[in-house]
């Protein structure tokens, strides 16, 4: 009787395992595929955005004007911004070769430049709405997870059950050191799951930007001073 009751013992516990580590693995997986993604989509954010918003600022030049477009696009905090980066000619050069260079005179070239820029800015974060949106869903999923997880796996319960299952209340087997008062909210504790961080604590959330054409009349005043402050510039010679 006494086997048969280590048997049943040992089943219920190896059950239990297998059921709890079996859905906690699903979930820890699927919250490192979605840390990951977050990993890989910061560098895509500064490959494309971050060099998109950098060329942009490197026409615009003036501080007062970089804030002025974020003013006109509604984008959000300003990103990747470095004074140095922005008023460096060897950097500037860097940054506009390859760029299309479209346009007559100087001044065209520079606007043509300009817009160039901003579509291509535009589509980058629209494309970066829609795979921010992915992943805020991802961290819904995992916390809808982690609940059902919790529906099914009552934590104190089943400490509960594994000490009932050693026998002498406890006090002897292999879990009686982990199962005391004291140890088992310690134990329960490093079992529990949490969910990763929300994409918002790595990602900005930024906003669609305006269709050229609403906001045409205000960004030819922008470029208008931009270009004013420094007419010997041409993208052309770059």
């Amino acid at each position: 009787m006494e086997d048969f009751a280590k048997t049943l013992a040992f089943e219920v516990k190896k059950d239990m395992a297998e059921r709890y580590f079996g859905f906690r693995k699903i979930i820890e997986e699927d919250s490192d595929e979605y840390q990951q993604k977050i990993i890989n989509f910061t560098l895509e954010l500064e490959t494309k955005i971050g060099f998109d918003l950098l060329r942009i600022y490197t026409l615009l030049r003036e501080d007062t004007l970089i804030k002025r477009f974020y003013q006109l696009t509604k984008l959000g905090e300003v990103l990747f911004f470095d004074s140095y980066v922005v008023k460096s000619p060897t950097i500037r050069v860097r940054l506009l070769q390859g760029q299309k260079v479209r346009g007559l005179f100087r001044k065209s070239r520079f606007e043509n430049m300009f817009f160039d820029l901003y579509k291509k800015l535009r589509k980058h974060v629209e494309d970066y709405r829609y795979r921010l949106a992915s992943l805020i869903e991802d961290h819904e999923v995992i916390e809808e997870e982690i609940k059902i997880f919790y529906r099914k796996n009552d934590i104190s319960g089943i400490m509960l059950l594994l000490r009932s299952l050693e026998g002498d209340g406890g006090t002897s087997g292999p879990m009686a050191g982990t199962l005391e008062s004291g140890g088992t909210i310690s134990l329960e504790e490093k079992m529990r799951l949490k969910a990763p961080q929300p994409v918002e604590k790595f990602l900005p959330i930024l906003e669609a930007l305006p269709d050229p054409s609403s906001i045409k009349s205000e960004l030819k005043k922008l470029i208008n001073s931009a270009y004013e402050k420094q007419p010997d510039f041409d993208v052309k010679a770059l």
